[in-house]
């Protein structure tokens, strides 16, 4: 879809039929403050875009409701539950403006932060990101959150401190480049980074949950961490494929070679029994599992090789043209 208004205000919702109400209201105070005209620099156009990600307590009903009320507001509806990533995927797709802003539909974003990632942005960033310093949940989400970005930095580089926050701010290249699967949506700061786009974050105001129960649970951990390998795998080593099992492979080699050489030494220099013993067909299994390793790294490289090709990028010359 071509941009066709100024700023999407995004909001994935699952069954929080008692805050939509409140919710908008506030979106829409926010969205009328004179200081974000002025951010804007220009009477801005906006559309509210809600993402029902299946919800069972009535709130696709109260989301039509106000759809009679204020023309701005636009509704995505899934059938059935299919998670954040897949309601932001969809929302992104769906968008409409040169800028999108995503928040949850707790009530805990809070809307009048708009302004200051709106902000953010202009000074040159493509991707910035709201720090939930003073953060009003229970422990139960604070410390495994806590755990998760100080992970995602280390690992990552990226220096935020909250990299899961709902309120994010982008430009339309960044929600056009992302292809999000899983529960990617944690990661979205690193795709974007990788993509090549500035990410930046601004310290936001949050509130304490009115409404309903948490949607974060147990269940939710280990996907996390699997997509965490995945994302880590990509942004790392996609383009270098054989840098990461290359590595395997060599370790792997090692200590294959290692076993074959220790048995060999004891059966010249002590006479030790081969043909019986584990350590041996360990020995032989870690040198198979190596070559393995290095083939699927080689094919991989010619996998990339074959991609950079389709590379695509941009040439300007100056005005009197001279170059080609």
């Amino acid at each position: 879809m071509q941009p066709t208004v100024d700023l999407t205000i995004l909001v994935p919702v699952y069954n929080e039929v008692e805050s939509l109400p409140l919710l908008l209201e506030r979106i829409y105070a926010a969205l009328g403050e004179e200081e974000l005209c002025g951010v804007f620099g220009h009477p801005f156009r906006f559309e509210v875009l809600m993402v029902d990600d299946g919800s069972t307590d009535g709130s696709g009903r109260v989301i039509r409701e106000q759809m009679k009320l204020r023309k701005e507001i636009r509704l995505v509806s899934f059938r059935t539950n299919f998670g954040k990533t897949a309601a932001l995927a969809a929302g992104f797709r769906e968008a409409a403006g040169e800028i999108v802003v995503t928040m949850d539909g707790d009530l805990q974003d809070d809307p009048f932060a708009v302004k200051d990632l709106v902000r953010k942005l202009n000074e040159g960033y493509d991707l910035v990101s709201g720090w939930k310093q003073d953060r009003r949940d229970p422990l139960s989400k604070t410390l495994p959150s806590r755990l998760f970005n100080a992970t995602t930095r280390l690992c990552t580089g990226i220096d935020l401190h909250d990299f899961n926050c709902g309120l994010k701010a982008y430009r339309r290249e960044v929600v056009e480049s992302l292809d999000l699967q899983g529960e990617m949506h944690r990661y979205i700061p690193v795709l974007a980074r990788w993509n090549g786009f500035r990410v930046a974050e601004v310290q936001v105001v949050h509130h304490r949950r009115r409404y309903g129960r948490t949607k974060f649970g147990v269940s939710r951990v280990f996907p996390g961490l699997f997509d965490f390998l995945t994302v880590l795998f990509i942004t790392r080593y996609l383009r270098q494929p054989m840098h990461f099992f290359g590595m395997l492979s060599l370790v792997s080699f090692l200590a294959g070679f290692g076993i074959s050489l220790y048995v060999t030494v004891g059966k010249l220099l002590f006479d030790q029994a081969v043909g019986n013993r584990p350590i041996l067909f360990l020995g032989i299994l870690l040198i198979i599992v190596a070559v393995q390793l290095f083939s699927i790294g080689l094919l991989g490289e010619l996998v990339m090789r074959d991609r950079s090709k389709g590379q695509s990028y941009e040439v300007e010359n100056g005005e009197e043209g001279g170059g080609k």
